[in-house]
């Protein structure tokens, strides 16, 4: 796995993780707003573009950030934050090792699995791929995730570098996932949050988190979509983060 750095200099880390498909520049403007306060983490999620290796499931890509933070950061950081994919290794992490964080930050995470969503993935990926690579399909892409304009040429860029195995394997894995007994252990101060117009099922995860994560709030942003906060949102994420961090 790679990882995309900023404030070096700053003793306490911050590790954000992006969400499926997408790669570390859904942080690097939240991270550049951080900088001057911490140091950043971004990793590049297994499978992604400019990673250095396939995906497994979310169960392995938690467990080798793990073992970064303990080669890197004396086993525990300050906060993790995720989206998405990412939040569900977030979730996996603090599952893992209960006291990896201190705070956490889970954006639109899904932990409700669903078995026919699992089952199409395959059958349509294998027929639909092949259209990543058209700018127009990207665009419209783009546009259905709430990309902003600025970040579509990282995007493109992303997604024509996936392999279907990929892309398949971390869809198939955030389609299983589901909260571990383990969860209920986690040390760290957990806020969880999503938007009003996401799908049902990101609604109900959050609140199932919320009920599993002893202490944790909810919050439930109006007009926001999946993954709004942080790719369209920054400087509210990064102050959120702060928020949570100083109490």
């Amino acid at each position: 796995m790679r990882y995309v750095e900023y404030g070096n200099q700053n003793p306490e880390t911050v590790i954000l993780l992006h969400g499926g498909g997408l790669s570390w520049w859904n942080y690097r403007d939240v991270a550049q707003l951080l900088s001057d306060r911490f140091h950043v983490v971004l990793p590049i999620l297994d499978g992604h573009a400019d990673c250095d290796a396939p995906f497994n499931s979310i169960e392995d890509t938690a467990a080798k950030i793990i073992s970064h933070i303990d080669e890197h950061f004396g086993g525990k950081v300050l906060a993790v934050g995720g989206l998405s994919l990412g939040g569900q290794i977030a979730v996996e992490m603090l599952t893992q090792r209960s006291d990896i964080c201190r705070f956490a930050l889970f954006e639109s995470t899904l932990v409700k699995p669903s078995k026919l969503t699992h089952a199409l993935i395959k059958p349509t990926f294998g027929m639909s791929y092949g259209l990543i690579r058209q700018k127009w399909f990207a665009k419209m892409q783009a546009a259905y995730l709430g990309i902003p304009q600025k970040l579509f040429d990282d995007y493109y860029r992303a997604t024509c570098k996936i392999t279907k195995e990929d892309m398949i394997a971390f869809l198939e894995s955030n389609s299983a996932y589901s909260i571990k007994p383990a969860l209920r252990d986690t040390q760290a101060k957990v806020h969880i949050v999503f938007g009003c117009k996401e799908q049902s099922s990101i609604r109900t995860s959050g609140k199932l988190l919320n009920h599993t994560i002893r202490g944790s709030t909810l919050q439930i942003l109006p007009e926001y979509n999946h993954g709004d906060l942080s790719l369209n949102h920054p400087q509210a994420y990064a102050q959120m983060l702060l928020t949570l961090i100083s109490k």
